[in-house]
């Protein structure tokens, strides 16, 4: 087999910048091994251009599909699920492109580095990934166009081409994300259970949310209505942890979630929409009591709003929540249970304390007012570094080091009501976030984790109460960054986050500004799905949206029909209707053009059989060669008169 390429050069140069360009947004979801393939797979594939290596035969092909698939296997320990077949796809591109020979190889190569584009959105959806996808879209259309070009061509003109057939693109890809259907998948490929994602777990010690405290990755951003909140209210809760096992906070068996709460709106309400970020978990933070009409979600027993599925893709959705609503006046006695576990054994200060208290103050609200007294009286420190505790952690907080973060007060003062025989429990989630001027929203990282307590009353329900506020009151009104000591720098492992320069007043704006504009990118690009379509065309059309839909699609369907086939383009020349014309005269002498016989020639050959037209018949035929070949543009007249002549010289009555 021949050594030699059968793809132009400027095919070659633009697959090559492609597939560079299309799995830079994979290295960090590749096995490092893969970056040796690709070079190795590249270098291979230019010296087959320079004709100084050969293509991979049949048993290397094999060799480097069972090495690349073994690889795969035990970097992944899988085939199959998205991380796995995301590595799997890659590989293939790699692969692919040694052995591409033929156009057929390079459009096989093509289509499968499309294919990779789409297949990162599932990883990476943010605003500069979506700009940076065009420019691999772009390469890669001008690999396509490169294939139907000559070999002399140069990439910077193909470059050209695929940038204006792009930008000519523009329009109708904004008319079909606009109108067309949103459908919903008909199938999804689960993240890897493994793959590492911050944020809150189902379990978790005081030291889990202190570390959470010095990460600033964003958690959600939340618009509201009307005014938002003031910051003291803004308790979004995720999940609640009743099971205590001494050391860590857990939540309780399924079953005690199994069954939906019963309560009824009260009172003014709030409404917001919230984008949340892929956690991995299937909860959704809200404002309590909070209500969404989204499909797959539903509210669990102990308030928490959750998903039917692990949330792996942000999201948007719709909340209303009734801040005033009474929670469970009447508590069932497998609830009642729950919230008063607690280990057998373990932390006998605390439990000696927790039955003082109640000996003097039996009524559980003044036990709760007494615990905050006792947290604001007494020198406890708020930190993100506190002292390691022993065995009996509860103890050797209250009484000992007296150091620590939301998650030790609130385990603490949990404890010590069980303990009193008061029925609590610990919430987890987020508290307050970062109002954003530019955009009127709120944005939450996980540093804004908080931990807080509900404490049951005979006749009021659930009541939240929050012992960092006693310690320290900024962090609820001001912030994370604010309660912490001036030698306590929470950002102190991310040197170049922008947060850090929050006191300068024109980066800061910068970093709003940009925020804001990733807000709107979710919002309104990929937060743009069935329900948003319908509301946008409805304030749109008004009571027309529901036919728009189909008639946008027909529409837009013609539309592109006319775009590809442009039949106004296939116009007949002048010219050609003239020569059929020629034809048609000199078929009824006897003379019929051959198959790929050119004018010039059927024309000289027609000339020598009918000698007294020849002159006519040169004359029509160079006339016609020049009009369509040549430089020169001759008038119709210039072709006519010759085909008058040669008609009236035959006596024929054929013309058109």
């Amino acid at each position: 087999m021949s050594s030699a390429p059968l793809i132009s050069r400027a095919s070659l140069v633009w697959l090559l910048v492609a597939q560079t360009l299309v799995m830079l947004p994979f290295w960090f979801h590749v096995p490092p091994w893969m970056l040796a393939l690709w070079l190795g797979c590249t270098v291979w594939r230019v010296q087959v251009y320079r004709m100084r290596a050969r293509f991979p035969g049949r048993l290397m092909e094999g060799l480097l599909l069972l090495g690349t698939i073994t690889g795969i296997w035990l970097s992944r320990s899988s085939l199959i699920g998205l991380d796995a077949g995301a590595v799997l796809l890659v590989a293939m591109f790699i692969l692919k492109l040694v052995e591409t020979r033929t156009r057929r190889d390079a459009l096989v190569l093509i289509f499968l580095g499309l294919f990779c584009v789409a297949v990162a959105y599932l990883f990476e959806d943010s605003l500069p990934w979506a700009f940076y996808s065009l420019l691999p879209v772009g390469a890669l259309l001008a690999a396509l166009i490169g294939l139907q070009q000559g070999p002399a061509t140069r990439p910077l003109a193909t470059l050209r081409l695929s940038t204006t057939l792009l930008l000519q693109a523009l329009p109708l890809m904004l008319l079909l994300f606009l109108f067309f259907p949103r459908i919903a998948p008909l199938w999804s490929l689960p993240l890897a259970v493994d793959k590492a994602q911050s944020g809150l777990s189902e379990s978790m010690s005081p030291g889990d949310v202190a570390e959470l405290g010095r990460s600033a990755e964003l958690a959600f951003r939340a618009s509201f209505d009307g005014p938002p909140p003031a910051r003291r209210d803004l308790y979004w809760r995720a999940l609640t942890l009743e099971q205590f096992d001494g050391r860590r906070w857990s939540q309780a068996p399924a079953i005690a979630y199994s069954q939906a709460p019963k309560w009824q709106a009260d009172g003014e309400s709030w409404r917001y929409s919230i984008i949340l970020q892929p956690s991995g978990k299937p909860w959704l933070p809200a404002l309590d009591v909070a209500r969404t009409d989204q499909a797959d979600v539903h509210q669990l027993a102990d308030y928490r709003v959750q998903r039917q599925r692990p949330l792996q893709q942000a999201l948007l959705y719709r909340v209303e929540s009734w801040p005033q609503v009474v929670r469970d006046p009447q508590l069932n006695e497998r609830a009642r249970r729950q919230a008063l576990q607690l280990p057998a054994q373990g932390d006998p200060r605390s439990r000696q304390w927790a039955v003082q208290l109640r000996q003097r103050y039996p009524q559980p609200q003044a036990l709760v007012a007494a615990l905050l007294r006792h947290f604001h009286d007494e020198p406890y420190h708020y930190t993100l570094k506190p002292p390691t505790l022993g065995t009996d952690s509860i103890d050797g907080f209250l009484f000992d080091s007296r150091q620590g973060f939301c998650a030790h007060y609130a385990g603490a003062m949990t404890f010590v009501l069980r303990a009193a025989g008061i029925p609590a429990r610990m919430v987890a989630g987020y508290q307050g976030g970062e109002w954003n001027p530019a955009g009127g929203f709120l944005t939450v990282r996980q540093f804004d984790a908080h931990a807080w307590v509900e404490y049951w009353q005979d006749g009021q329900g659930w009541r939240s109460v929050d012992p960092t506020y006693a310690v320290a009151p900024q962090r609820i009104d001001q912030g994370l960054e604010q309660a912490l000591a001036s030698d306590e720098d929470m950002l102190g492992a991310s040197p170049l986050s922008p947060l850090r320069y929050r006191h300068l007043t024109w980066l800061n704006d910068l970093r709003q500004g940009w925020d804001n504009l990733n807000y709107g990118w979710q919002r309104w690009v990929l937060g743009y799905q069935g329900e948003q379509q319908l509301q946008l065309l409805g304030r749109w059309f008004g009571g027309l949206a529901g036919w728009v839909l189909p008639v946008g699609l027909v529409l837009i369907l013609g539309l592109l029909s006319l775009l590809l086939l442009r039949p106004w383009r296939n116009r007949v020349d002048p010219a050609l209707r003239l020569f059929a014309i020629f034809e048609k005269l000199l078929r009824r002498q006897g003379l019929v053009r051959e198959p790929g016989e050119g004018p010039l020639a059927f024309g000289e050959r027609a000339a020598l059989q009918l000698p007294h037209q020849a002159e006519n018949i040169r004359a029509f035929v160079q006339g016609f060669v020049a009009r369509r070949y040549a430089e020169r543009t001759p008038s119709m007249d210039a072709l006519q008169q010759p085909l008058r002549s040669l008609r009236r010289s035959l006596g024929s009555s054929i013309w058109e």
